[in-house]
């Protein structure tokens, strides 16, 4: 529960101060993010797959 309010607290902070940002910045932002979890998403699978053939 404590988890799941610390979570939401993060999220209204996060999106509270993206409305104060210009469009521009904010989708510049989110493309940065999705980036990283991209890649960092590729290189779990890759590390899971030698794990596995081990």
């Amino acid at each position: 529960m404590l988890f799941l309010v610390a979570a939401l607290l993060m999220m209204g902070i996060l999106l509270g101060a993206a409305a104060h940002l210009p469009v521009s910045v904010t989708l510049l932002a989110a493309a940065v993010i999705a980036g990283w979890l991209l890649v960092f998403s590729v290189r779990e699978r890759r590390n899971s797959a030698k794990g596995a053939s081990r």
